[in-house]
């Protein structure tokens, strides 16, 4: 499915739920976000389309309505902050949209539970949409913000401190209207304790926010004296480098760059940093970091070189790190470089490294071309100041091509946006030509650099450039005011001629059509010099046939291929200047000529210098073209003079009627000066009444939403006390049945409880009695066995003292022993009936 046709299903979607909220119409719209989700649309917003700008605006009033249910506006907070990708679409979507008041608002919401996941989603969206942009402290919820995000910095809950932290840094950073903010509330001074507290943390992410927090607030104060002073700034330096070297994650080295920077634009602490001992490797390390393949990080390096070289002081020694080496190995490494297309190693050199990315192929490095392009020319130009390295010229060498390269026209389908970064391209590339014109021209003498090449290649870059000014102009005459007018007036100016007569004369065919073009144009023009283009025209003819016809014999000459491009034609010109230089340096040295035969170099340099001969008389006849010209424009000039000397006559006696008219027209403008003071303390009034309306409709907005606040509560209080209400009346009920069963139960247990004492009052009274009987059977028992224990003692008594008698009386004694033992048996059954009886007692008792 394509772009066009979810965006489509997107808006059916969000009009749906926005006009009946229903968990099926919540559902569409959840699968239709999620599917674009999916889609790679990180260019929607700046296709200027209607469409894609509806279905934003549709997002963002969902993202911040109260009733949308949190899923979906977690999967809507998702998807705008997919979409904020690049700086123009985060102005965008700051500008156009207020997704920024928009995600503050939702925070504000549910500020009472900030480790919910819908905030930090809201809180991680906002540090990536406020990045590098100022916020408006009057926009909506922004003071809001602020004061939670204090509030929750201050509570140090590790769960919300780094996202609180991270965004406040961007709040704070060159917005003057949040710092003062700041400033002014009570709990200032708590807060910078709160952040000086987080210096020691042990996460590295944390202390650099906080250092970034503290350098926006208190770097000119005295707090930030203290915190940022002579004796802490060398510990800063370490961290700060540390951090950008050797950082775990872009987003942590992002902003120890802005911190750096920042710093940076203190006077006092550039200065600590020029004295920084540890400077030269620090940077050396930094620009082994543009080795790698991110574009983020490589921007924010180059972002913190450009930042040293617009101090003087870290300047020149940033020119000593990137152009330090020898130039034998720089060139030889070069040649290979081109021979791989720009491929670097690891341990390539930094200039090298810094060409690699002005023609880099990675997705996302049109800012680090740009950047790569400011820093050469800063560095360049600090050449021009001091005395240049050998070095340097070889390297010129080198980046030439490459500048020519991004010097080629622009398809025109690739659309306006492509168009605009070519045209600042083109920019950053003419002035860092000028700048190695300059260098060029200060050290003519070195035997390296043919200044006959930068001739030609600024005759060629100068035109090119003037003709892709010329184009760009004719094809936004009618969309952009005066434009068509400038337009004209450039063709009419001589300085174009020589532009169009190198187009129209090319040999590329794109140069010869965008002359054509431009020369059809011209033709209508009453003051066009066509005179004066015609003859340039044979005189760039003429020196193109001399030129052919000269004798190329030149070794070096012989092995390039015929020139078709711009870079082909230096690596030409630049082959037979080495050349050149080459065997001048053998024939002063003499070795050369002491080694091999004189009669092949001799012949060899008469060749060479037969052939300079011949082009200085090429260009002696140019020269003699140009004068001629030269007269033939001035005649032109006197003619112009006359028109001139006619046109002035008569502008004249329009000044004169003018006057009239200027007077008659000053008389109305000072009635209507009058008219319009009075209209203006109108719309004075007007204004000022329109602020107060506009302070009670903000009032009356706030008194809305406190409304209908209150109303969701009391509507969720009144269902709460109706499922209430029926819970207490079937409570009620239960209760009711539940009192008559205990009633029941009572009564039936009271008839119970009076049966059972009935019952056991009867049985009480008969045990009482038998109880009585065994008593007096017990009683009875007890004297005959008291009266046995006597007669047993009586007999024992006798059987001690008739013990003589014992054999005589032994059938007596048996008899005795019988009824002894009867007695006994009869003693037992006493014994058992009185434990039958004691257990009787203990039944009864239990």
């Amino acid at each position: 499915m394509d772009v066009t046709t979810c965006l489509k299903s997107l808006l059916l979607s969000i009009q749906q739920y926005s006009d009946t909220r229903t968990p099926t119409n919540a559902a569409g719209i959840q699968k239709q976000v999620e599917v674009v989700s999916g889609l790679r649309c990180e260019q929607l917003l700046s296709s200027g389309q209607v469409l894609p700008s509806e279905c934003v605006s549709g997002l963002v009033e969902l993202a911040g309505n109260p009733n949308t249910c949190p899923a979906l506006t977690s999967s809507i907070i998702s998807l705008l902050g997919q979409l904020a990708c690049d700086d123009d679409s985060r102005k965008m979507l700051n500008s156009s949209y207020s997704l920024t008041s928009t995600l503050a608002y939702v925070i504000h919401c549910h500020r009472a539970t900030p480790c919910e996941p819908l905030v930090l989603q809201c809180l991680q969206v906002l540090q990536k949409l406020t990045y590098n942009t100022r916020v408006f402290l009057t926009s909506n919820y922004i003071r809001e913000l602020v004061s939670f995000l204090m509030t929750n910095i201050q509570s140090r809950s590790e769960d919300i401190i780094m996202p609180c932290l991270s965004l406040m840094a961007n709040l704070c950073r060159d917005n003057q209207s949040v710092q003062s903010h700041i400033k002014s509330l009570d709990t200032l001074m708590l807060f910078y304790r709160t952040l000086l507290s987080f210096l020691s943390h042990n996460s590295l992410t944390v202390v650099v926010f906080t250092l970034s927090i503290l350098a926006s607030l208190t770097l000119n104060e005295k707090v930030g004296e203290k915190v940022f002073d002579a004796k802490n700034i060398h510990q800063t330096f370490q961290l700060v480098f540390n951090i950008i070297v050797n950082g775990d994650g872009t987003l942590t080295r992002k902003y120890s760059v802005d911190l750096l920077v920042d710093l940076l634009k203190n006077p006092k602490i550039a200065d600590f940093l020029t004295r920084y001992k540890h400077f030269s490797a620090c940077v050396s390390q930094v620009l082994g970091l543009l080795q790698s393949k991110d574009p983020d990080s490589a921007a924010k390096v180059l972002e913190l070189l450009l930042a040293m070289c617009s101090i003087s002081g870290l300047r020149s020694r940033l020119c000593e790190e990137v152009f330090s080496r020898p130039a034998g190995p720089r060139c030889r490494a070069v040649n290979s470089i081109q021979a791989a297309g720009l491929d670097v190693a690891h341990k390539a050199e930094s200039g090298l490294v810094l060409v690699q990315w002005l023609s880099s192929p990675v997705e996302g490095a049109e800012s680090c071309s740009l950047q790569a392009l400011q820093l050469l020319k800063e560095l360049l130009e600090a050449l021009r100041e001091n005395s240049p390295y050998d070095c340097v010229l070889s390297f010129v060498e080198v980046l030439l091509p490459v500048l020519l390269r991004l010097l080629k026209s622009l398809d025109p389908a690739k659309g306006d946006a492509e168009l605009r970064k070519h045209c600042h391209r083109i920019t950053r590339v003419t002035a860092l030509l000028l700048n190695i014109l300059y260098l060029s021209v200060s050290v003519h003498s070195a035997a390296y650099v043919n200044n006959c090449v930068f001739v030609h290649l600024f005759s060629q870059v100068c035109a090119e450039a003037l003709l892709k000014v010329l184009e760009v102009m004719s094809k936004l005459r009618n969309e952009v005011k005066d434009m068509e007018t400038s337009f004209y007036r450039m063709l009419e100016e001589q300085m174009v001629v020589s532009a169009l007569s190198l187009a129209l004369t090319s040999h590329r065919r794109d140069h010869v059509q965008t002359g054509l073009s431009l020369l059809f144009d011209s033709t209508a023009l009453p003051d066009f010099p066509s005179l004066l283009l015609g003859e340039r025209i044979a005189a760039n003819n003429a020196y193109r046939r001399r030129e052919a016809e000269l004798p190329f014999k030149c070794v070096a000459v012989q092995k390039v291929p015929p020139p078709r491009t711009n870079t082909s034609t230096m690596d030409s010109s630049s082959g037979s200047s080495r050349s050149v230089c080459s065997l001048a340096e053998k024939m002063h040295s003499g070795l050369e000529f002491q080694e091999q035969g004189k009669d092949s170099q001799l012949s060899e340099i008469i060749d060479v210098y037969e052939q300079k001969l011949s082009a200085f008389a090429c260009k002696e006849s140019r020269l003699q073209d140009l004068l001629e010209a030269k007269a033939l424009a001035l005649s032109q000039a006197d003619r112009l003079i006359g028109q001139y000397r006619l046109q002035q006559a008569q502008a004249e006696a329009e000044t004169r009627k003018l006057s009239c008219l200027l007077k008659e027209a000053e008389r109305q403008r000072e009635e209507l000066q009058s008219k319009l003071n009075n209209q203006l303390q109108e719309v004075e009034h007007f204004q000022a009444d329109m602020e107060n309306m506009m302070q009670r409709i903000a009032r009356l907005q706030q008194d809305f939403d406190e409304h209908q606040t209150l109303k969701r509560t009391y509507n969720a209080l009144l269902s709460r006390f109706n499922e209430s209400e029926r819970g207490l009346k079937e409570l009620q009920a239960t209760h009711v049945s539940l009192t008559k069963q205990h009633d029941t139960l009572t009564k039936k247990h009271e008839e119970l409880q009076q049966q059972h004492k009935h019952a056991e009052e009867e049985k009480v009274k008969e045990q009482d009695q038998k109880n009585l009987d065994l008593e007096e059977t017990l009683e009875v028992l007890r004297k005959e066995l008291s009266k046995t224990e006597q007669a047993r003692k009586s007999a024992s008594i006798k059987v001690s003292s008739l013990e003589q008698q014992k054999n005589q009386l032994e059938t007596k004694l048996k008899q005795k022993e019988e009824e002894l033992n009867k007695l006994s048996t009869m003693i037992g059954m006493i014994h058992s009936l009185s434990s039958g009886k004691l257990k009787n007692d203990v039944n009864l008792s239990l």
